[in-house]
């Protein structure tokens, strides 16, 4: 092989360009498929500030992988009613990989310095990413239930219809206990008959279920895995909530937010809610 075509990664049986498909205007391209126009035109900058391009990608960014981990979520939330485990944590495991995009999309907006975005953030008015909905579908699943956060979309009925009812669904906790108890598991009939609205309340009994799954995981391998990958999957939801909050710090300090939120006061006490407190406690009796 020449130098060049090492270089290049091509050899003698590469494919020319006699052979690829130039012409479209009868067929379907790969712009076509994706809808680029579309896509590329959604990002309207209001001002001439350099930064602000870079504001609304990442944030759309977002939004769209949002969009697919609120999908797997709902997938993995009928694989556990149905107990089928296996698809379940096939699931579980793209959602962690999805939040480790979402976690790096922040070191990307990090490169924002304060007076870079202080140049266009008195663009933005009112709206904040405290507004996003598909990012409260996914802590209403997860179970971090509070209705007032349906308010901003109440403007917008289909919207605010899907999170009425992810608010008053039964959360990913709430299912994989359920299927404990249908499994003989001793779960307490108060939890699993709770108000599933409210945010969830660790209860010792459910920290004894869960203890016993660990201390003989042999026996109950596949719940012990389930247990795991809950805890996979908040480790890293954690993660890209303190890289949210640090990000946050960084650009605008402690300032509240332009959608009226305490900004980073309200993002550290976020830190300490915990979607699945037993499987934590349970650690230090093991």
């Amino acid at each position: 092989m020449s130098e060049e075509k090492r270089v290049t990664g091509q050899d003698d049986s590469s494919p020319t360009t006699e052979g690829i498909h130039t012409d479209f205007s009868d067929g379907m391209s790969y712009g076509d498929y994706l809808q680029l126009d579309t896509l590329l035109l959604a990002q309207s900058p209001l001002t001439g500030e350099h930064d602000e391009l870079l504001f609304i990608v990442i944030h759309q960014v977002m939004e769209l992988w949002l969009k697919l981990l609120n999908r797997e979520l709902d997938t993995a939330l009928g694989h556990i009613r149905a107990d089928e485990l296996q698809p379940a944590f096939k699931c579980c495991a793209r959602i962690n990989r999805i939040q480790e995009q979402l976690i790096q999309a922040w070191t990307v907006l990090s490169t924002m310095t304060p007076s870079d975005y202080l140049r266009f953030r008195p663009s933005l008015g009112r709206s904040s990413g405290f507004q996003s909905w598909q990012y409260r579908l996914v802590e209403f699943k997860l179970g971090a239930k509070d209705e007032m956060k349906i308010a901003p979309h109440r403007h917008r009925p289909e919207t605010a219809a899907l999170l009425e009812q992810a608010y008053r669904e039964p959360g990913l906790y709430d299912e994989a206990l359920r299927l404990l108890a249908r499994r003989g598991h001793p779960i307490p009939s108060d939890v699993l008959n709770r108000d599933v609205t409210q945010p969830y309340v660790a209860h010792p009994a459910v920290e004894a279920v869960w203890e016993e799954i660990y201390r003989h995981s042999e026996e109950h391998f596949d719940l012990y895995e389930l247990a795991e990958e809950l805890v996979d999957l908040e480790d890293a939801f954690q993660q890209w909530r303190f890289r949210h909050m640090k990000t946050v710090e960084r650009i605008i300090g402690m300032r509240r937010g332009t959608g009226g939120s305490a900004g980073v006061a309200y993002l550290r006490r976020a830190l300490e809610k915990s979607f699945f407190p037993e499987l934590w406690s349970v650690r230090t009796k093991l």
